[in-house]
């Protein structure tokens, strides 16, 4: 069964994160911090959050006990500091992938599947909130069963909503083109978890980043932008699979002030030829690897996926090939939504705009 995906934030007011508890001591007259937490959180709720459907979740009361489907929604909440809620992720982080601030407690959330999460581990897991990145769950065909109904996750006790970076991206009117969706994602959630005031100081910061790279690269205008393709070395080599204008990648290299090529397909990735690439040119490529744990064994996979572009015959002589401009840039930061996706803008405009950007992370 195809789940319902979520398009829309539908909450009308904004969440107080602060501080609660007293110690009771407070004399009369005396201003105590935590009445008015206590208040500005009771008054944050309900919220409400709309799937694409128009169907409505609502929450009286943040979560206690969530699963997320994958590192980025994981990510998401131990960025905002409801990690101490998550009780269990499905697609868990990569030794090395998350930073180290949030690393430790990342590792500590048990892993209820090392892929898609099963419908029995899901529905048995005793979560009241379960943060989905995918668009559907169907995922959990294949030999780990179908996808629990709207009606199992009712019985179960589980509210389902969704990311809609990316579970709703295929659906989008247009593509991505700035990070707008996910900083609304970080904001639902820090919401739905009662930690708004840290979403919005994480949204803030993002705005910031990628303010400054439009602000340097303002006057470069966009027909002449280098041209730019993600090379997913580690789907395969046989067949190149791009990333299209509706996936958050498209939004990472359009704001780094490059084109990407594929940006005219339709939904967020799709395999494409090699014939495809060569007929497009582009003037730099990103060797998408997905992070390996360490530093030698990152530089080991940037270094087999720079050789191949070197010595397959289709590619040899593309222009960013000959020129040698690649960008070592991990997969994870560039195409899973998150807080990072503002530093691999700034980390892709340094490179391709070292004159006018700076500074790169």
């Amino acid at each position: 069964m195809r789940s319902r995906v979520l398009c829309g934030l539908a909450a009308a007011v904004a969440l107080l994160a602060t501080g609660c508890g007293s110690d009771g001591g407070a004399k009369s007259g005396d201003a105590s911090p935590a009445a008015p937490a206590a208040s500005a959180a009771a008054a944050a709720f309900p919220v409400k959050v709309t799937d694409c459907a128009g169907k409505e979740t609502t929450f009286d009361a943040a979560p206690k006990k969530i699963v997320t489907s994958n590192a980025s929604s994981l990510e998401m909440l131990l960025q905002l500091g409801a990690g101490d809620k998550v009780i269990g992720t499905g697609f868990p982080p990569g030794k090395g992938t998350l930073p180290a601030a949030i690393a430790d407690q990342a590792a500590k959330v048990p892993v209820l599947g090392t892929m898609v999460i099963s419908k029995e581990k899901l529905l048995g897991s005793g979560a009241d909130l379960y943060v989905d990145t995918f668009a559907s769950v169907g995922g959990m065909g294949g030999g780990m069963g179908t996808a629990p109904t709207d009606q199992e996750y009712a019985a179960a006790g589980i509210k389902h909503v969704f990311l809609h970076s990316t579970a709703c991206a295929a659906m989008l009117k247009g593509p991505q083109q700035d990070l707008a969706e996910v900083e609304a994602d970080i904001k639902r959630l820090g919401q739905v978890t009662g930690t708004s005031a840290k979403a919005d100081d994480l949204v803030a910061g993002m705005e910031k980043k990628v303010g400054e790279v439009k602000t340097a690269i303002a006057g470069v205008p966009a027909d002449k932008r280098p041209t730019y393709f993600f090379f997913d070395f580690d789907a395969g080599t046989k067949q190149p699979m791009a990333v299209c204008g509706k996936q958050v990648a498209n939004a990472v290299i359009t704001l780094a002030g490059a084109r990407n090529v594929f940006a005219d397909c339709d939904g967020d990735f799709k395999p494409v030829s090699w014939e495809d690439v060569v007929a497009k040119n582009p003037d730099w490529i990103q060797l998408g690897v997905r992070n390996k744990g360490s530093e030698a064994d990152n530089t080991k996979a940037f270094d087999e996926a720079e050789k191949f572009l070197r010595e397959f015959p289709a590619t040899k002589d593309l222009k960013a090939v000959q020129d040698g401009h690649f960008l070592r840039v991990g997969s994870e930061v560039t195409t899973i939504a998150g807080v990072r996706n503002a530093d691999t803008v700034q980390q892709i405009a340094h490179t391709i705009h070292p004159d006018l950007v700076k500074d790169g992370q």
